[in-house]
């Protein structure tokens, strides 16, 4: 591997080795600096939408890494082009203020991500009045408490590591207050967005490619190379920490290739990232435990009413999934009035697990309360930039009626729990049965 300025263009220059990384379009310690040296944007004229601090005892850094695979065309374009990702890095790490907080999400891709993430003005036909402007230049989004390019906190020693996978056309930011604050527990994540199926991705010199909406069943296949690459990614920024030359003392932060523990790695995903989680851990075995999110296990050939053929086939292949995870951990979370009653890809994953298991329902939640949206639909809503009209229509599908504060603080203490026991190996009681301390969370199934 080497390092190689952001103009560069991916996939065209024979001469680079097979995979190239590129850390948010620098490739030196100087521009690296320079990073730390931006100044931070001003604050918003009327609503700055906001996520909780993180609650561990770490302060925390990010990083973005552009990830070149030269072995891999990207599979959703006409001419051969490696395949490009961009995923971020939360760690834990020293509060050096030298170093800006990071953005929720590149200033680039903002006013795009709020024109998608506000549901549409219009409400009905037109006989009803003009339809409401819901203001998108009135809202800004948040400032992570995380610094970009800190060096790692050296009090954290080796970090299990956790990869995350967004839902279908999601962006990997909209995790942020769940990775954050896992990082600031003591762990490394890594989350991952997928070239032209995420609605956008910023990558080095303000370049965005916009989503294609590839077919589900295609872009999992996609998604599985994606993990496999990006763990091939760390393993080899890892291995070359100690070498003195390696690429890794360049593109990193101080300290974080060390901070690496490749034996203790996680994941986690969220709708279609769910599904991508337990294909990931059936097709490699690094991947020791695994959490999803609301989503179903086979998310292509589901089976019409009455399509017993096909029916049959989605358990076998859901079947399939579980038995090729052994006995590692999974868990399940879904949201109110989602689980193995109303789908039967859960029900058949569910009924072949063989190593410890649990599966969890968040009461009173919709869908997108395991995302960050959880806290904007609310916001936008309590604020009236979202009239209370439409907010009926649409965000209570979307988020549910759960208090946002309750929500994410049972989020977080169950993912949390969860991988302290599976890669840290430290028990927590907390998912042996319900507990008083969170009434909202249902236990369907152990």
């Amino acid at each position: 591997m080497t390092a190689s300025p952001a103009g560069n263009a991916a996939g065209r220059d024979e001469q680079l080795p097979r995979r190239r990384i590129l850390v948010g379009g620098a490739a030196t310690l100087g521009m690296a600096a320079a990073a730390c040296a931006v100044p931070s944007s001003g604050v918003g004229p009327r609503l700055r939408l906001t996520i909780p601090a993180p609650t561990g005892p770490h302060r925390i850094g990010t990083i973005s890494l552009h990830l070149v695979d030269r072995s891999r065309r990207d599979p959703w374009l006409a001419a051969p082009r490696s395949r490009e990702l961009m995923v971020s890095v939360w760690y834990p790490a020293l509060d050096d203020r030298r170093c800006h907080r990071a953005p929720w999400i590149p200033p680039a891709a903002g006013e795009r991500f709020l024109a998608q993430l506000l549901p549409s003005p219009v409400i009905g036909p037109s006989s009803a009045g003009p339809a409401p402007r819901i203001p998108v230049e009135s809202i800004r989004l948040p400032v992570t408490t995380a610094r970009q390019w800190a060096p790692a906190d050296p009090s954290a020693r080796r970090c299990p590591v956790v990869l995350y996978s967004p839902g279908y056309e999601d962006d990997r930011e909209l995790a942020t207050g769940l990775v954050s604050d896992l990082a600031s527990l003591g762990y490394v994540v890594v989350t991952t967005d997928y070239t032209y199926e995420a609605a956008e991705v910023v990558f080095p010199g303000g370049r965005i490619e916009v989503g294609r909406r590839p077919p589900i069943a295609e872009a999992v296949k996609a998604r599985l190379a994606d993990t496999r690459f990006v763990l091939d990614e760390l393993a080899a920024l890892h291995a070359g920490a100690g070498t003195g030359t390696g690429t890794a003392r360049r593109l990193l932060p101080a300290g974080l290739a060390n901070a690496l523990d490749l034996s203790r790695i996680g994941m986690f995903g969220h709708s279609l990232g769910g599904a991508t989680t337990a294909d990931a851990m059936a097709a490699d075995p690094r991947i020791l435990a695994g959490i999803d999110l609301d989503g179903s296990i086979i998310v292509s050939d589901l089976p019409i009413p009455g399509d017993q053929v096909a029916l049959l086939r989605v358990r076998r292949l859901a079947g399939a999934v579980a038995k090729k995870l052994g006995n590692r951990p999974f868990m399940i979370m879904t949201h109110a009035g989602h689980g193995p009653r109303d789908d039967v890809t859960i029900q058949a994953f569910w009924a072949n697990l063989s190593g410890w298991r649990r599966l969890l329902a968040l009461d009173d939640s919709g869908h997108y309360s395991y995302t960050d949206d959880e806290e904007f639909l609310s916001q936008l809503a309590s604020s009236k930039i979202i009239p209370p009209g439409l907010a009926s229509q649409v965000v209570v599908p979307a988020i549910g009626t759960i208090d946002p504060a309750r929500a994410i603080s049972a989020e977080r203490t169950y993912l949390a729990a969860f991988f302290d026991q599976h890669l840290r190996h430290r028990h927590r009681a907390l998912l042996d049965r319900p507990s008083p301390l969170y009434p909202e969370i249902q236990f369907i199934a152990t």
